[in-house]
């Protein structure tokens, strides 16, 4: 059995509840949830196209400190807090940062609201060496 390691980067975005940036177990490693945040100053994007690319940026940040980047993605979630409006926008984005035939599993969910007003959060889990 492998054991699980903790981590909180010094260099991702400033946690907004109490929780590790991932968690990593063997190869797999567990990213929690990712919103358009940065340190506790920085401004929320204001667009769905630009919150979408922070989200990305940081979970990017997040998988290099796990020694893995998006190409280790396996599965991903996508939460949007306005489905019907933003979906389309929110997917122009997010598919430019996968290659059309090496994209991750997925499911989007439309909520009623998420941590500090973002319209977007995206988390996953990637396995190292695939």
């Amino acid at each position: 059995m492998h054991d699980r390691t903790f981590h909180l980067f010094t260099d991702g975005p400033a946690p907004v509840a109490p929780y590790s940036h991932a968690v990593t177990t063997g190869d797999w490693i567990f990213v929690t949830g990712q919103l358009p945040t940065g340190q506790d100053d920085d401004p929320i994007p204001e667009s769905i196209e630009d919150q979408t690319h922070k989200v990305m940026a940081n979970l990017k940040t997040v998988l290099e400190g796990c020694g893995a980047g998006l190409e280790h993605a396996v599965s991903v979630r996508i939460f949007l807090t306005k489905f019907e409006e933003e979906y389309d926008a929110m997917n122009a984005v997010y598919e430019t940062y996968f290659p059309a035939d090496k994209r991750p599993a997925r499911t989007t969910v439309g909520v009623t609201g998420l941590a500090r007003g973002c319209r977007v959060e995206i988390d996953l889990i990637a396995k190292r060496g695939t």
